[in-house]
């Protein structure tokens, strides 16, 4: 334990950038674009033996993963492969992350395959070119966001909305592969459809095909108890492969994968319209929304476990090269993925580079081995695909959601039945859309807490945590914790009138505390100068203590500091309280 802890502090320390303050700015310039300079001048011999294996690994897992996603995309199983391979020879380049591994997921996958088959109008090689237009796309908008250094977007789409979002496409996946599992044509539709369908055609199961998906299901469940984090998908796939070769499942009604072409695609734009990408553009923007906050969270997830240092900006520009290969490549849109990257952090990745070795293995299977693969059983692949959106299901969170904050819980069900009645396209639209009413609705009604004073002290602290604290005859003080602007200054503003309004005795005195205001906007200097009128008028005593230097400034350049009779920087709350009470008593 305490070895492998000191190979972690190790692999930090050495790792981490290097100081180029006396290197030429266009030189480090280049160094902040590829962090990979960076990384490679400290790389250590003895750490290749550990990227090697978890590179195999990773590879291992990539290649059924593509295959399954490719299925979910409604795409041909080798633009899976496609996407994995040329995105991973990229990526590695840009990333700041060590562990995470840039691949297709279930959930973006899923999102390709619902939203464009309108647009393709049934022509697979459009719907592929669409898919590929649209990986480009979003590689555009991960350039964009990086110059404008927009990596804090991730923060705006909750966590409590990514758990309804991951559960509702859990359950929309799982309504697009049962009836794989079971033998039988699946419908199109939303979840709901899907779902009467599948229970209204359970007299079509095909036993052969649900015999066979069943023995997937159960080897991989065993696989996830007892081997964690090892390609026992892989293992599957070959099982699979190897029963269809010998047996005619054919003749049982079994379907198989069928033609995988070997070698490598043109590699080039692909073949659309200019006025698609105007209808491209909203899938692109919720792929972009998925991928960023999904590699973010990745990214921090092991900055912190591992003692290294994570830039999520930086993240953004390995997203927009990977996605921009994975779309000359004939794959479609990839991100960070969770079950991918846990593989390569448990295999031993040491740097990026175990990425880029998968990566060249993925390529050696494209040119080499995909024709093996045409006698993979359907009912497996959909079995492997159902493996793996239990993760994305997380009922534990859903029930901890329900404990902790009812309407943390409203606003998951709520971005879950999005994605189950809406479709996946406007669910992410409407988990985002949830997102922001949320950080609105907190920043409009910031809290406003009355102190008192914490006994035995010249401190004064929310009462409301601590009713223990004194009160002060004939004084409310009140301090708005949040900074103040045009959008929440009328609620601080009637929070501290309806408090006076509610008292039995009005007060001589109101001291507003402003020391949790980091900035007061042109429209929030007069809202509290008209405060401080209608409390004179009421015959009260109004004074502002302990207001920072930008918000002094603000309210003297709009002349509210002067109706107050100054704020003086040196004047606290105890200073305040204690000349109203000398005052008081002579």
């Amino acid at each position: 334990m305490g070895k492998d802890i000191a190979a972690t502090k190790e692999n930090a320390e050495n790792l981490e950038p290097t100081r180029f303050e006396s290197q030429p700015a266009a030189r480090r310039a280049w160094y902040n674009i590829f962090p990979v300079l960076t990384w490679l001048r400290a790389y250590q011999p003895k750490w290749l033996r550990a990227d090697l294996i978890a590179g195999v690994t990773l590879a291992a897992y990539l290649m059924p993963a593509g295959l399954a996603d490719a299925s979910l995309a409604n795409l041909p199983a080798e633009a899976g492969l496609y996407a994995c391979l040329f995105s991973g020879l990229v990526f590695w380049l840009f990333c700041s992350s060590r562990h995470t591994a840039i691949t297709v997921t279930s959930a973006i996958s899923v999102l390709v395959g619902a939203s464009l088959g309108d647009l393709a109008g049934g022509d697979i090689s459009r719907f592929w070119a669409l898919a590929s237009c649209t990986a480009l796309i979003v590689g555009g908008l991960g350039f964009i966001a990086w110059l404008a250094k927009a990596g804090v977007i991730v923060n705006f789409i909750s966590e409590s909305v990514l758990v309804g979002f991951k559960c509702g496409i859990a359950l929309f996946i799982a309504s697009t592969q049962l009836p794989k599992l079971f033998g039988f044509k699946g419908s199109h539709g939303d979840f709901w459809e899907r779902s009467g369908y599948f229970f209204s055609h359970l007299s079509d199961t095909n036993s052969a095909s649900l015999l066979l998906g069943i023995s997937a299901l159960i080897l991989l469940l065993l696989g996830k108890r007892f081997l964690k984090n090892k390609p026992v998908a892989l293992f599957v796939v070959i099982a699979g492969i190897l029963v269809a070769s010998t047996m005619d499942l054919g003749t049982l009604g079994v379907k198989v994968l069928g033609e995988v072409p070997q070698g490598l695609p043109p590699f080039g734009l692909p073949a659309v319209h200019l006025s698609d990408l105007n209808d491209l553009l909203p899938l692109a923007l919720g792929c972009f929304l998925l991928g960023t906050v999904e590699t973010a969270a990745l990214g921090r997830m092991f900055a912190v476990k591992h003692g290294y240092r994570f830039d999520p900006n930086q993240e953004l520009l390995g997203i927009a090269g990977a996605n921009v290969m994975a779309g000359l490549g004939h794959g479609f849109p990839v991100s960070g993925g969770m079950s991918q990257s846990l593989v390569n952090e448990s295999g031993g990745a040491r740097t990026p580079l175990s990425g880029f070795i998968a990566a060249l293995l993925t390529l050696l299977i494209v040119l080499f081995l995909s024709d093996a693969l045409r006698n993979l059983p359907q009912p497996v692949l959909a079995a492997i695909v159902l493996m793996a959106v239990t993760g994305l299901f997380k009922l534990s969170a859903l029930k901890h959601l329900w404990r902790a904050d009812r309407a943390e819980f409203v606003v998951a069900i709520a971005a879950l039945l999005g994605v189950l009645g809406s479709g996946l396209l406007r669910g992410v639209m409407i988990g985002a859309v949830i997102s922001l009413v949320q950080l609105l609705r907190t920043a409009s009604r910031p809290h406003v807490a009355f102190l008192g004073r914490i006994p035995g002290s010249r401190r004064f602290s929310d009462r409301q945590r601590h009713p223990d604290n004194e009160l002060i005859p004939g004084v409310l003080i009140f301090r708005p914790e949040s900074g103040l602007v045009y959008f929440n200054v009328d609620h601080v503003c009637r929070t501290i009138l309806d408090r006076i309004n509610v008292e039995p005795k009005l007060p001589k005195l109101l001291v507003l505390d402003l020391s949790s205001a980091p900035r007061v906007d042109l429209q929030s200097a007069h809202a509290l100068g008209d405060l401080s009128k209608e409390v004179t008028a009421k015959g009260i005593q109004f004074q502002a203590v302990e207001a920072r230097s930008s918000v002094r400034d603000r309210l003297r350049s709009e002349g509210v500091d002067a109706k107050w009779g100054s704020i003086n920087r040196f004047r606290s709350v105890a200073d305040a309280v204690e000349d109203f009470q000398r005052t008081a008593s002579t």
